[in-house]
């Protein structure tokens, strides 16, 4: 087990990374016409998995086929198979208390992409993997399958009949960002949007898709409370002061009018950092002072969450705001962190045998999310405001595969790779695919 100091060096500054299918020709007799067919018919009938059999003589995804040098003819070649072999549409059945979060990656032979750069205009570069010269396309064969019921693929014409009329806004850091810009792309399959607001930062986004009359937001935010960055001698530091008693205003003033809100964050928090109520320090984060009270970053994560999920349960112009927690999303920087000289180059997700640390600074991140969405649920009963939750730590721990890693645009100072947002298309989108199962539970549609 990582003591807390190793957790810190290796993750302080963590969030500085923000800135990646012939029909033959007819038979001219009859007689063999009615052989054929009666033949295929039979093997239609007792056959235990037909297309599964044609599939494996001769019908398999071009991406099993061998791949030309050249990224970006490989890249064409999945989206060829793309638009031959669009991932199949399900009712969504759900157990009842099926946990989604508990499963493992199973391989899906037709693969997990929705979408490419060729299908989707808005992937930004720093995510677009296969642009930016990455070779190994065996990442985006896996599913995601709980133990307890089916989730199915993505449906895009269903997600936005659901959210017809309504406003989403993804407030959170650049992986609420990447949990938003792959949403997009996922949605623009069915819908093209249109990007009629960003700031002068592009922290802030709004895009509108016209026919849905549907509005999708991001809303940045590093700790979802109120902060500032340290200077000293004009320099920043990288330490934090976080104020407890009150949530940032760049997202907060946004909130009314908005119908469906995913909250995220955790990377920024693992620094250093001063925790005020008013304008005294009452605890800090990796401080080390002896008269403040030090916690892990989990008690920040926490009482940040708090905060917001107060704010939310008391915003008085918020009428039937739907709040859906996404809960961390783990980097996977190996022999190293970002800026030690860390990587992560695997080519596929960790095996079945690979277990959770339930003792990592991830999970107990995770844990303490969920126990404020909890309490936030309990209270908002009350209040007319529903909780949800958006549990993928467990399933993005096995993907140490799904990063850019080197393959992310404009490089970093001293060759950095980025092991913390997701490549576009990739594990990421199954967020979505997660997201449409509980909004559809959210609407009451789940059978």
């Amino acid at each position: 087990m990582k003591s807390s100091s190793t957790v810190f060096k290796e993750k302080n500054q963590l969030g500085k990374v923000e800135s990646c299918i012939n029909m033959g020709r007819p038979v001219h007799f009859m007689l063999s016409s009615l052989f054929i067919a009666t033949i295929f018919s039979i093997f239609l009938l007792y056959s235990p998995k037909p297309l599964i059999v044609l599939s494996k003589n001769g019908l398999d995804p071009v991406l099993q086929q061998k791949e030309a040098s050249s990224p970006m003819q490989g890249h064409d070649s999945v989206q060829k198979q793309l638009d031959q072999d669009k991932p199949h549409k399900s009712n969504f059945q759900k157990k009842e208390n099926c946990d989604l979060s508990k499963g493992h990656w199973i391989r899906e032979p037709r693969g997990s992409y929705f979408y490419t750069n060729s299908s989707c205009a808005t992937i930004p570069n720093s995510k677009n993997c296969f642009k930016q010269g990455r070779m190994d396309k065996d990442f985006l064969n896996w599913i995601w399958k709980p133990d307890q019921c089916e989730l199915p693929r993505f449906d895009a014409k269903s997600f936005l009949q659901i959210v017809q009329g309504k406003t989403m806004a993804f407030i959170g850091d650049s992986v609420a960002r990447n949990h938003m810009e792959s949403l997009l792309c996922l949605l623009s399959q069915e819908e093209n949007p249109e990007d009629i607001y960003k700031d002068s930062e592009d922290r802030f986004r709004t895009w509108y898709f016209p026919r849905s009359d549907f509005t999708l937001k991001v809303l940045w935010t590093k700790f979802l409370i109120a902060g500032e960055e340290r200077m000293i001698n004009g320099t920043a530091s990288g330490i934090y002061d976080l104020q407890l008693d009150k949530v940032d205003d760049g997202w907060a003033k946004h909130l009314p009018g908005v119908d469906y809100a995913i909250v995220s964050s955790g990377h920024w928090f693992f620094r250093i950092l001063y925790l005020h109520e008013g304008d005294n320090v009452v605890e800090c984060v990796y401080c080390n002072e002896p008269n403040v009270t030090g916690h892990h970053v989990e008690f920040s994560v926490q009482m940040s969450f708090r905060a917001t999920f107060n704010y939310i349960n008391d915003c008085k112009n918020c009428s039937g705001l739907v709040t859906l927690l996404r809960t961390f999303a783990p980097a996977h920087f190996e022999h190293g962190a970002w800026n030690t000289g860390g990587y992560c180059n695997r080519t596929g997700p960790f095996n079945e045998t690979h277990e959770i640390d339930i003792a990592s600074s991830e999970w107990k991140v995770r844990n303490a999310q969920i126990e404020e969405v909890e309490r936030a649920r309990k209270v908002g009963k009350n209040q007319g405001k529903r909780f949800g939750v958006l549990d993928v730590t467990r399933a993005m721990l096995m993907r140490p595969d799904g990063h850019p890693g080197e393959h992310y645009g404009e490089k970093w100072q001293g060759g950095a790779k980025d092991c913390v947002h997701w490549c576009m298309p990739g594990p990421v989108d199954t967020w979505s695919e997660i997201f449409m199962a509980v909004l559809r539970d959210q609407a009451g549609l789940s059978s």
